[in-house]
C-alpha cells in the first residue's frame, strides 16, 4: 500500500497523477512512482525521495502522456528502495535483470495497495514459465501474471488473473498494445472511479476521493470484486459472482455515480507548522461539527432502523485497532456505568483468528477514522459470520467500506485527518460513542429527562472547554523541553482515563520515537515501579473523580522512589506544584466527558516534543495513515 491515481484521457495526465500523489502524501510513504504509455512505450519514474522530486525526475526525463498510473509505497514485502517501488512492470519471460535495468520498459505497468497471501506459490509458477523477478514484492507477482495471460485483451487477462489471488488488493494496469485502455481491480483494499474532469472524456482511477480534489467531484465507489475497465469517455464495472462462474456486467444503477467534494482547501497547513498542530487546534470545531443537529438522545441518530436493532439487544461488541480501540475502551467505561449494558472491546486483528463466544443480540461497533481499515473490517465480516447481524460503525468517512457494510451509522465529522497520529478523530469519535451511550441507556430506562438534558447541556459546551483546554498549550510546551530529553516515558491513570493515558503513550511513542508504557496506576507496584527512577517522567491523569485518593497514594509510590511527576489535574484536586511534582491544571471538571479534555494536553505534549527532537511529526517513519492491509 499506500496510495493509487490512474487516469485516461485527450491531454498529458502526468501533472494530474503527481498532484493526486501530492494529496495522498498525508498516508506515509517511503517511495513513489508514474509510469505512463508514451509513443507506444511504456515509461516510468520512480523515487525514494518525496512527490516533489518525483516530480522534478519525471520533468527533467520528458515524461508525458495521456494515460498513466502513478503510486506512493508504504513497505510491507522488499525494503523501501526504487527497484521495489511502483509502478511495476512486466517484460515478459526472459528478460534479465541488467537489461531490465538498461530498458525501463515493458508489457505491463501495475500499481497494487495490499498483500497478495498466495505470492510465494505463484511467483514459483512463473519463474518455472522463464519470468525474471526484479524486486522483493509481492505486487511484481501481478504484473506478471497479467502478463502471462495476456492473449491480446487487457481487461479479460485482469480478471483471469485475480481469480488466482489470494489475499487483498485494489490494482491499476495498463498494457503496452492497448493505448486507450486502463484496468483496475479491487478486493479488500479501496478503489474508487473519478468521472470526468478536464472535459467528459477523462476517467480516473485512486485508492481515495481526496486525490482527485479539484480535478472532479464525481465518484463511483467500486465494491469487493469489482474490476472496471476504462477507456476516454467510457467505463464498464464488471462483479466477480462466483454462483455464475466468473464476471457479470454491471448496469449504472447497481454503481451509481456520486457527488462527492473532496475540498482540497482541507489540506492547507495556514498558520501552523505542522498538520498535527492544525488537526488539535480543529478540535472544538470537529466536535460541534459532529453535534451539530444533536437536540435529542434519539435512535434515529444511528439511522432508520436504529430503534428496532437496538431493542434486540443485550450486550456490545466494540472492535478496532490502534487509537480508535482506545477510544472503544473508553466507551466501555461509558456504556456499562450510564447505559448499564455489558461491553466487551477486542483487538480487530486479534478478533478474528480466536474462537470466541458469539451472541446474535450482540451490537457490533466498529470504530475507523477511514472506514477501510482492513483489519477492522476483517473483524467486522468475521462477527456476522459467527451470527451477529446487528452492526453500527462510528467512522469519519461516509463513503467508506465500514458505512457500507455496516446497518447503522455515525458519521463524526472530523473532516480530512492529515497527521498520521492522530488527534481530532479520536475525540469526534468518543463524542459520537457518547451519544451512542445516551441512547442505549435511555431505551434501556437508565436515562430520564433531567440528566439528558444535563448530558446535552455538557455536550453543547464541550467546543468551549476544548478552547480552554487549548490554551493551556505554552505549558505543555514547557514539559516538552524536559520530556525531549528523555528516552522512556510512563502515563498513568484509572478509570475510564486508563484509555486515556493509553493514547498518550501511543502519540508520544508515534512521533517522538520515546518509549512510552501506561499503566493502570494502582498497577504500579504490580512491576511498572520497578522502572521508575529520576530519569523516568511519570504523566498522570487526575481527574477529580472517585478514584482521586487512591490516584494520589499511586503518585507518592512515584515520589517515593525518586521519580518525576507530570500531572494533568483538574482544578480542584488541590494536587500542589512542588520539587518533582509538575502540575498543569485542567480548566474544569467535565465529569463522564473528562476523557475528551483530558486527551488534548496529551495530544499537545507528544506534538511539541516531537518538535523539541526534530523528528517528523506529521509522518513518521514506518507508519501509514490508512492501514489497508493486515
Amino acid at each position: 500500500m499506500c496510495g493509487i491515481v490512474g487516469a485516461i484521457g485527450a491531454r498529458d495526465i502526468v501533472p494530474v497523477l503527481v498532484e493526486g500523489l501530492k494529496r495522498l502524501e498525508y498516508r506515509g510513504y517511503d517511495s513513489c512512482g508514474v509510469a505512463v504509455l508514451q509513443d507506444g512505450h511504456l515509461r516510468r519514474s520512480r523515487s525514494t525521495q518525496r512527490v516533489a522530486e518525483l516530480q522534478t525526475q519525471a520533468d527533467a526525463e520528458g515524461v508525458a502522456a495521456p494515460l498513466g498510473i502513478a503510486h506512493t509505497r508504504w513497505a510491507t514485502h522488499g525494503a523501501p528502495a526504487v527497484h521495489n517501488a511502483h509502478p511495476h512492470f512486466s517484460h515478459g519471460p526472459g528478460l534479465n535483470a541488467a537489461e531490465a535495468g538498461q530498458a525501463d520498459t515493458g508489457r505491463v505497468a501495475l500499481v497494487h495497495n495490499g498483500i497478495i497471501e498466495n505470492h510465494e506459490e505463484l511467483r514459483r509458477e512463473l519463474q518455472a514459465k522463464g519470468y525474471v523477478f526484479h524486486s522483493q514484492t509481492d505486487t511484481e507477482v501481478i504484473a506478471h501474471l497479467i502478463d502471462h495471460l495476456y492473449q491480446g485483451n487487457l481487461l479479460e487477462a485482469v480478471k483471469a488473473a485475480v481469480r488466482r489471488l489470494t489475499g487483498a488488493y485494489a490494482i491499476g494496469v495498463i498494457h503496452r498494445d492497448e493505448p486507450r485502455r486502463l484496468v483496475g481491480a479491487r478486493q479488500g483494499s479501496p478503489l474508487v472511479l473519478g468521472v470526468g474532469g478536464a472535459d467528459d472524456s477523462e476517467r480516473f482511477l485512486a485508492s481515495d476521493a481526496m486525490a482527485l480534489a479539484g480535478v472532479t467531484d464525481q465518484f463511483v465507489y467500486l465494491e469487493e470484486g469489482d474490476v472496471i475497465d476504462l477507456r476516454p469517455g467510457q467505463h464498464q464495472i464488471l462483479h466477480l459472482d462466483e454462483a455464475q462462474g466468473g464476471h457479470v456486467a454491471l448496469d449504472a444503477t447497481q454503481r451509481p455515480v456520486r457527488t462527492v467534494v473532496a475540498h482540497s482547501g482541507a489540506v492547507e497547513l495556514g498558520p501552523y507548522r505542522h498538520y498535527m498542530q492544525k488537526e488539535i487546534f480543529e478540535q472544538p470545531r470537529a466536535i460541534a461539527d459532529t453535534l451539530e443537529g444533536v437536540e435529542a438522545i434519539t435512535p434515529t441518530l444511528f439511522g432508520a432502523d436504529a430503534e428496532h436493532v437496538f431493542g434486540q439487544i443485550d450486550q456490545v461488541l466494540i472492535l478496532a485497532c490502534g487509537t480508535s480501540y482506545y477510544s472503544g475502551s473508553t466507551a466501555k467505561y461509558w456504556l456499562e456505568s450510564i447505559a448499564k449494558i455489558p461491553c466487551a472491546v477486542e483487538i480487530a486483528s486479534e478478533y478474528r483468528y480466536r474462537d470466541s463466544v458469539p451472541n446474535p443480540r450482540t451490537l457490533v461497533v466498529t470504530i475507523s477514522q477511514s472506514g477501510e481499515t482492513a483489519d477492522t473490517l476483517a473483524a467486522l465480516k468475521h462477527a456476522r459470520s459467527l451470527g451477529m447481524p446487528h452492526t453500527l460503525t462510528i467512522c469519519n468517512v461516509a463513503t467508506s467500506a465500514m458505512v457500507r457494510e455496516c446497518k447503522l451509522a455515525y458519521v463524526t465529522r472530523a473532516g480530512v485527518e492529515i497527521g498520521v497520529a492522530s488527534t481530532k478523530a479520536f475525540t469526534t469519535q468518543l463524542a459520537g460513542l457518547f451519544l451512542l451511550t445516551l441512547t442505549l441507556a435511555k431505551l434501556r430506562g437508565h436515562l430520564d429527562a433531567p440528566a439528558e438534558a444535563g448530558y446535552l447541556k455538557e455536550l453543547r459546551h464541550l467546543p468551549a472547554a476544548l478552547q480552554a483546554v487549548l490554551a493551556l498549550e505554552p505549558q505543555v510546551m514547557a514539559w516538552a523541553e524536559a520530556f525531549a530529553r528523555k528516552d522512556n516515558a510512563l502515563f498513568l491513570g484509572r478509570g475510564r482515563h486508563y484509555p486515556i493515558a493509553l493514547e498518550g503513550a501511543l502519540k508520544l511513542k508515534e512521533i517522538s520515537y520515546i518509549h512510552a508504557e501506561a499503566y493502570p496506576a494502582g498497577e504500579l507496584k504490580h512491576g511498572p515501579l520497578a522502572l521508575v527512577t529520576a530519569e523516568m517522567p511519570v504523566v498522570t491523569v487526575a481527574p477529580h473523580d472517585a478514584l482521586l485518593e487512591k490516584l494520589k497514594s499511586n503518585m507518592q509510590e512515584v515520589r517515593a522512589r525518586g521519580g518525576e511527576l507530570y500531572v494533568c489535574a483538574d482544578g480542584d484536586t488541590h494536587i500542589q506544584a512542588e520539587p518533582g511534582i509538575h502540575v498543569i491544571r485542567m480548566p474544569e471538571h467535565f465529569g463522564a466527558l473528562s476523557p475528551i479534555l483530558h486527551v488534548v494536553p496529551l495530544q499537545l505534549l507528544a506534538y511539541h516534543t516531537a518538535c523539541a527532537r526534530g523528528t517528523d511529526v506529521d509522518k513518521p517513519r514506518n507508519l501509514a495513515k490508512s492501514v489497508t492491509v493486515e
